[in-house]
């Protein structure tokens, strides 16, 4: 059995294969509301059989959508939309994950075959936009405003009551959204936090909002079930930015308040920065924080093939391999890749008669 098609425990589940759904925007939702869109979307790759299903960026408050697009957990009413696609992912034999974000400064943008970029109310979008600090992503964004301390507890539980939702509406597992330049990114980094509270400043006050955010999930999630963090383990800047060590430390720091695996991505925070983007060009990150901070970590980036996605299980670079643009293209890529591996992997009974 090709360790890849091993199945993985995550506390109470467990997922069939280490094939994951990376989390992937499809800004099509009408006012957080995910439709038959997201269904189909998601419930093609469960039957295409991956262990792991991951629902895009999914927002805790209306204002930190990033697109009027983006799919959201900011309301009651949301619960129902998306109880049809987690029963649907159930049902086809892999475990439904959500991802919970704000975008903070990178909100209100247009949708991307629209430009991306930033967007008023008079065009669609909301203001204000808000940020640890009132620092534009780059020249052509809009300037956010910054967050009070008196406002971080109602974000803090903004997080908490969209867990509360996600779990209502057939969720079993989040994965909380502190990579590519969104809000919680936006605190952990230098370069785009320059408060002088008690969240800015030194390592120990730039994590705390991610901690905390951690602290409040973890509290109503169950204990029973598995909660991820996306970081960014790098900003790949010069110098000044949030770093693979930072990265580590954090790791080590949300171990013990119930993180149970790190996925690990980089980059976002920073517009024309030079990234050394290749094959697997994130996994050395992943495999240093599995090593120094003793923690289970998901691989993602560029990973297209599966001796690639095998190599990285069998070397313990990484406990999961996440896909993305890969499974865009080939919705069934587990299935194409056990049979390459020599791997079993059940076929959908409807679809017996191709195996």
């Amino acid at each position: 059995m090709s360790r890849l098609f091993e199945p993985y425990k995550l506390r109470d589940l467990t997922l069939r294969n280490r094939v994951v759904v990376s989390p992937m925007c499809q800004y099509s939702a009408v006012d957080g509301s995910p439709n038959d869109w997201h269904r189909v979307h998601l419930g093609s790759r469960a039957i295409g059989g991956a262990g792991l299903v991951i629902a895009e960026a999914t927002a805790v408050e209306a204002r930190g959508r990033i697109s009027p697009g983006d799919t959201g957990l900011y309301r009651d009413e949301h619960i129902a939309a998306w109880a049809p696609i987690t029963r649907f992912i159930r049902e086809a034999g892999a475990v439904a994950g959500i991802q919970l974000a704000h975008a903070g400064r990178k909100a209100s943008c247009a949708l991307p075959w629209d430009g991306g970029l930033g967007i008023t109310p008079e065009q669609g979008g909301w203001a204000p936009i808000v940020a640890p600090s009132a620092l534009a992503f780059d020249d052509s964004s809009i300037t956010p405003r910054a967050l009070a301390a008196s406002e971080l507890p109602d974000l803090i539980a903004s997080f908490a009551l969209a867990a509360q939702r996600a779990l209502a509406a057939g969720f079993e597992l989040i994965e909380i959204h502190g990579a590519h330049g969104y809000l919680l990114h936006e605190f952990l980094s230098p370069l785009s936090n320059q408060r002088s509270d008690d969240c800015g400043g030194s390592f120990d006050n730039r994590i705390r909002l991610t901690l905390d955010v951690i602290a409040a999930v973890r509290a109503v999630w169950p204990e029973r079930l598995p909660l991820l963090l996306r970081i960014s383990a790098t900003d790949w800047a010069d110098s000044g930015g949030w770093d693979i060590e930072q990265s580590i430390e954090l790791a080590r720091r949300v171990k013990p308040l119930g993180v149970d695996l790190i996925d690990v991505s980089s980059g976002g925070n920073l517009p024309k920065v030079k990234i050394p983007v290749g094959p697997g060009y994130q996994v050395p990150l992943s495999a240093r924080i599995r090593r120094e901070a003793s923690i289970a970590t998901g691989a993602v980036g560029m990973i297209t093939e599966a001796l690639q996605a095998q190599g990285i299980i069998e070397a313990g670079d990484a406990d999961l391999v996440l896909l993305a643009r890969e499974l865009l293209r080939d919705p069934y890529w587990p299935m194409h890749a056990a049979k390459q591996l020599g791997a079993e992997i059940k076929a959908p009974l409807q679809y017996g008669r191709a195996w």
